[in-house]
């Protein structure tokens, strides 16, 4: 008898839902960087525990939108949850019951989804805190069970793991043995550029632009070939990318190009280029160029 079925990861911002979805997975799958809302659309980690298939999905931060991005980031967001067989609820523990994570878990009070409570970053907080924060969060919503972790250095997500398989419906698999996920190479490739933007420039870079892999081609060699553009809203932040002496993108490349050529277990030959175009986070080709849907329709 196997089992198989979603766990969807939800939360506010920054509440290491990507951090925990690649320490469960044991790769690199969903981009990570200190500032909040890097992730913009749903990714896939397929994490095979004796005999079940957990499919992990980490989804957007969900908070206020305002841009058609915005929008289209917290619709995937939900539709991630809804989706999904189980929910985690996860909450950064250090920050406590924010106006944003009252707004989440009352939502999902409203959807009766399975959901299950994790406090995340429960190495760096007050300890006497947690228990009352947990009675409060189960106050706003029904949770099947409460886990402390900490994504980032690994405490608790071992029994985590470990109390997903039995609470799965029963089933075939739905993906190959050796899947990781069902994020293109081309996506991973755009997203794994953008994560060093985020990790490389400064704070309004990283929001004002957007990644396309525009060729992905095989060589005769076993390598592949990446040809990406860089999406800028203003040309400020072309000229913060490229650096002086085009050093920022060089550095941005190559750091890219290592972690891709791991993941994709080959050498990799990436070539980027930065272009200005204003107003592209309203551009419904543009977001589906990055995996969202039009949130209007």
């Amino acid at each position: 008898m196997t089992r198989c079925g979603f766990v969807a990861i939800v939360g506010a911002p920054n509440a290491g839902k990507s951090t925990l979805l690649n320490r469960m997975a044991g790769a690199k799958l969903s981009i990570v960087s200190p500032k909040a809302q890097t992730t913009r659309f749903r990714v896939l980690g397929i994490l095979r525990r004796g005999d079940a298939q957990i499919l992990l999905v980490d989804t957007p931060g969900i908070f206020a939108p305002r841009r058609k991005l915005d929008r289209a980031m917290v619709a995937a967001a939900w539709t991630g949850s809804q989706d999904a067989d189980l929910t985690l609820l996860l909450v950064d523990a250090r920050a406590g019951l924010t106006a944003q994570v009252r707004a989440i878990a009352a939502r999902l009070a409203e959807q009766k989804r399975r959901t299950w409570l994790v406090l995340n970053k429960v190495d760096i907080c007050d300890r006497p805190a947690l228990l009352p924060l947990t009675a409060e969060l189960a106050a706003l919503v029904s949770v099947e069970h409460t886990f402390m972790i900490s994504a980032g250095n690994g405490d608790g997500v071992e029994d985590l793991l470990a109390s997903l398989p039995p609470a799965l419906p029963e089933g075939p698999f739905l993906y190959p043995d050796d899947e990781l996920t069902d994020l293109p190479d081309r996506l991973l490739a755009a997203e794994l550029v953008r994560e060093q933007i985020f990790l490389q420039t400064h704070e309004e870079v990283p929001y004002g632009t957007t990644v396309e892999t525009e060729t992905f081609a095989e060589r005769p060699d076993g390598s592949v070939r990446i040809d990406a553009t860089i999406y800028v809203a203003r040309a400020g932040q072309k000229a913060i990318l490229i650096g002086e002496g085009g050093a920022r993108i060089k550095s941005i490349g190559a750091k890219a190009r290592g972690e891709l050529g791991r993941l994709l277990e080959r050498h990799v030959h990436l070539f980027l280029n930065v272009k200005e175009r204003s107003g592209w986070d309203d551009e419904r080709a543009r977001l589906r160029a990055i995996g969202l849907d039009d949130p209007d329709g």
